[in-house]
């Protein structure tokens, strides 16, 4: 009796499965939260940080200068901002691959059982 409580789970198998019991790694598909909350996320981080760079710090430095006025003094900066960001968003190639570097994530998490942020970087060893 007590080995069949042990196996029961409330989850489906693609939900449970795996090594570590967090799904199973090789599962591609893609929860609605996924879709419409996690990718998005993933597609506007690397927009801002890759893509966008020098118009997201103009208007940081617009912004930084101008105070409480930001929304005045900083229009055409948030403009070209917003504009540069927008064609990312929508760009398919770009979310195919911030969709493919979530599923890789998502597997290595379900394979090792260690989140991406805890895993150690790779670091040059120092003679």
């Amino acid at each position: 009796m007590a080995e069949n409580e042990a196996n029961f789970t409330v989850l489906p198998d693609k939900y449970s499965a795996g090594p570590h019991g967090l799904g199973d790694p090789d599962d591609k598909t893609l929860r609605k939260l996924e879709k419409n909350v996690l990718i998005p996320k993933i597609v506007r981080d690397r927009s801002q940080k890759e893509k966008c760079t020098e118009e997201v710090k103009g208007f940081y430095e617009c912004a930084k200068d101008a105070g409480l006025l930001v929304v005045l003094t900083c229009r055409k900066e948030n403009l070209v901002m917003r504009s540069c960001l927008e064609r990312w968003f929508h760009d398919e190639n770009f979310i195919a691959e911030c969709t493919n570097q979530y599923l890789n994530q998502r597997s290595e998490y379900r394979r090792t059982g260690i989140g991406a942020k805890y895993q150690k970087k790779k670091e040059p060893a120092l003679l």
